[in-house]
C-alpha cells in the first residue's frame, strides 16, 4: 500500500545530535564524545520522567538542562563553552542524504512532515539551516500536546493535521524507542539503524542503515 504520508523524527534521525559538540571538538578537548553522550542521554531521559510524572517543559529548557548535567560530570571540559554549544545545537548539521531524501519523496508526489520533540522555534532553526523547508509539508511539534513522545497523543498529531488513519502514515526514526511507541500507535514504521544496535523492544520492523534506503523502499 502506498503511504500517504512520510514522517521523520528530527533529533537523530535528520539532524546529527552529536554535530554541536563536534563543532568545538578542539576545544572541548579528549572527553567529547563522552560528553555529547551524556547530553544527549539526559536530554531524553527528561521527557521519559517528566511524562511518566505527568509534567511538562518545553524542549528547549531539558537540552539546556541536560548541558547543565554533562558539564558537571565531565569537569574536564570548560564550561564557559556552553553558549556556543547550545548556539550550534540550535542549527544542527543535517545527515548528508536528509535533503536529498526529503526532495526525491517530494518529486514522487509523496506528503512528508516531521514530527519532533523540539519546540516550534528549534525546530524552524533547524530546518532553515539546512534548507529543508520546501521539502517538508509540516514541521510538527510536541509543543502543541504538550506531552512527550512515545506517548499515542504525540503521533495522534499527523493524523489530524494530514487528515489520515494511522495505517497510512509510515514513520521512520533513528530512535527504537520512537519507532516501537509509532508502531505501537499503529503507524507503519522504519528504523534507521546506522549504529548497528541490537534490536530491542520486539515487533515487526523494517531496519535500514542510511536514509537512502527509505526511497529505495517507497512503495
Amino acid at each position: 500500500m502506498t503511504p500517504r504520508a512520510l514522517l521523520f523524527d528530527a533529533y537523530g534521525t535528520l539532524f546529527d545530535v552529536h554535530a554541536a559538540i563536534a563543532r568545538h571538538r578542539a576545544a572541548t578537548g579528549p572527553d567529547a564524545d563522552r560528553l555529547s553522550e551524556i547530553w544527549r542521554a539526559k536530554q531524553l531521559e527528561y521527557t521519559w520522567t517528566l511524562t511518566l510524572a505527568g509534567r511538562y517543559v518545553d524542549f528547549w529548557t531539558l537540552t539546556e538542562r541536560a548541558l547543565d548535567f554533562a558539564l558537571t560530570r565531565v569537569p574536564s571540559v570548560d564550561a564557559r563553552l556552553k553558549p556556543q554549544y547550545l548556539a550550534a545545537y540550535q542549527t544542527l548539521d543535517a545527515y548528508p542524504d536528509a535533503g536529498s531524501l526529503l526532495r526525491k519523496l517530494k518529486a514522487r508526489g509523496r506528503r512528508t512532515a516531521i514530527l519532533s520533540n523540539g519546540t516550534p522555534a528549534m525546530l524552524a532553526a533547524a530546518v532553515d539551516a539546512a534548507k529543508l523547508g520546501s521539502a517538508l509539508d509540516a514541521v510538527l511539534s510536541v509543543d502543541s500536546v504538550r506531552i512527550y513522545k512515545p506517548r499515542p497523543e504525540v503521533y495522534q498529531l499527523v493524523c489530524d493535521v494530514f487528515n489520515v488513519a494511522a495505517t497510512d502514515v509510515v514513520f521512520v526514526s533513528s530512535n527504537r524507542w520512537d519507532v516501537m511507541g509509532a508502531g505501537t500507535f499503529g503507524f507503519r514504521t522504519a528504523w534507521i539503524n546506522r549504529a548497528q544496535l541490537p534490536d530491542e523492544y520486539g515487533g515487526a520492523v523494517r531496519v535500514m542503515n542510511s536514509l537512502a534506503q527509505v526511497v529505495d523502499s517507497d512503495e
